[in-house]
């Protein structure tokens, strides 16, 4: 689960801890080094000092880590303590002299994330000060950040970026990890997909086989052979009942009868997910000249909506 969960990851983020989700890309997708990580602390490599070498703790990781990004658990204890006395008060220097490109992330990991997120921010921003960015928001000091995985899903994400907003701070003081939530609490319902049969041959006649079941309209089921589509308006759309045209059918077969009959570089993969005309050309480094030009990036209909 972790490579499955953690390659699907990679699709559209290259930022990862996950080991086993980096080599099946390497494996099955033939992409050398698909993520990438900066050095972290866990809970294992703070609490290892005992409790009142906390700050002795926080400082060997600064020690060990002069440039660069480092990220650093900090509520092993008291997140709230840290954050004023430690961080911003005991290593105040310390965060300070680092460059901008050596960035200092400070990680919550208990707590309701939200409120966690807000009171922490709070506690920088006296310690550290903030500047306005060019859109009126608050940013603390550009080597100074704080990220949040713990309790992280869309709900929680929704919520963190609704308070920054209300107080004034701008969402770039925070980054989001991926945890659990994120990558399993999700079943086959999240985004309404199941497969179903919707052709069958019987004594060499076809027919066209659906679901409609009376109790439940949302339940049912596309007819006869599919095909999928770029329509005029440019959306992707599904043909029923077998009367798409061959030459405009954008399904590829893959796997058929136990063989793989099409393989795809992630780097194709990584640009078929693309939903706007904006991407980090440093995700998309190896092998780009491999790829072919692509159709224009895609636009979606899902259930007649775009």
């Amino acid at each position: 689960s972790a490579a499955l969960g953690g390659a699907a990851h990679l699709v559209n983020f290259c930022s990862t801890d996950t080991v086993a989700g980096v080599l099946m890309a390497q494996r099955y997708y033939g992409c050398p080094m698909a993520g990438f990580s900066i050095p972290a602390a866990e809970h294992s490599t703070i609490i290892s000092w005992g409790r009142h070498r906390e700050k002795e703790a926080f400082e060997s990781l600064l020690d060990q880590f002069p440039t660069g990004c480092v990220s650093v658990v900090s509520d092993s204890y008291d997140i709230f303590n840290a954050c004023k006395h430690i961080w911003g008060g005991k290593l105040r220097e310390r965060v300070l002299e680092r460059g901008d490109d050596s960035t200092l992330v400070i990680r919550p990991d208990s707590g309701d994330p939200a409120e966690t997120v807000i009171e922490v921010i709070r506690i920088l921003e006296e310690c550290f000060g903030s500047s306005v960015n060019s859109v009126g928001y608050k940013l603390l000091p550009s080597n100074l950040r704080i990220i949040q995985g713990d309790g992280i899903d869309l709900s929680s994400v929704k919520e963190i970026l609704e308070k920054l907003r209300d107080e004034g701070w701008s969402m770039e003081n925070v980054l989001f990890g991926c945890g659990s939530s994120l990558l399993q609490k999700i079943n086959r319902d999240t985004l309404n997909c199941a497969f179903k049969c919707s052709y069958v041959e019987s004594n060499g006649k076809g027919m066209d086989v659906y679901k409609q079941p009376i109790t439940d309209p949302s339940k049912r089921s596309k007819r006869g052979r599919l095909s999928l589509r770029r329509n005029s308006d440019g959306f992707i759309e599904t043909v029923e009942h077998g009367v798409g045209k061959p030459e405009e059918d954008m399904l590829v077969t893959v796997f058929e009868n136990g063989s793989i009959l099409q393989d795809y570089l992630l780097e194709e993969i990584r640009k078929n997910a693309l939903l706007w005309e904006e991407e980090d050309p440093n995700c998309y480094q190896h092998n780009r000249d491999d790829l072919q030009a692509g159709e224009p990036l895609q636009k979606h209909i899902i259930n007649g909506v775009p």
